[in-house]
C-alpha cells in the first residue's frame, strides 16, 4: 500500500508543478498579448504620421513647383478623391 501512496504523491506533485507552469505561461501570454496590442497601436499611429508627412511633402513640392507631370497627376487624382469623399460625407449628413 505505501507504494501506491508514494506513486499518488509523485503524480500529485507533478500535477502541481504543471499547474504552476501553466499559470506562469498564462501570465507571460497575457503580457505578450498586451505588448502586441501596444505595438500595433504604435504602428498604426506611425503609419498615420508617415501618411501625413508624405502629404505635407507633396504640398510643399507643389507650392514650389517642384513636381513633375507624373507627380502632379497623382496629386490631382488624390485631391479629386478627397473632394469626392467630402461630397459623399456632405450628402450623408444632409440625409
Amino acid at each position: 500500500m505505501p507504494e501506491i501512496e508514494q506513486h499518488i504523491e509523485r503524480i500529485n506533485n507533478k500535477l502541481l508543478h504543471l499547474l504552476k507552469q501553466h499559470q506562469v505561461l498564462q501570465k507571460e501570454n497575457d503580457k505578450l498579448k498586451q505588448d502586441l496590442k501596444k505595438l500595433q497601436t504604435e504602428s498604426d499611429s506611425k503609419s498615420v504620421q508617415i501618411n501625413q508627412l508624405q502629404q505635407q511633402a507633396e504640398i510643399l513640392k507643389l507650392s514650389k513647383n517642384e513636381m513633375g507631370e507624373a507627380d502632379k497627376k497623382i496629386f490631382e487624382k488624390r485631391l479629386t478623391g478627397y473632394i469626392k469623399e467630402i461630397d459623399r460625407c456632405i450628402t450623408l449628413l444632409n440625409e
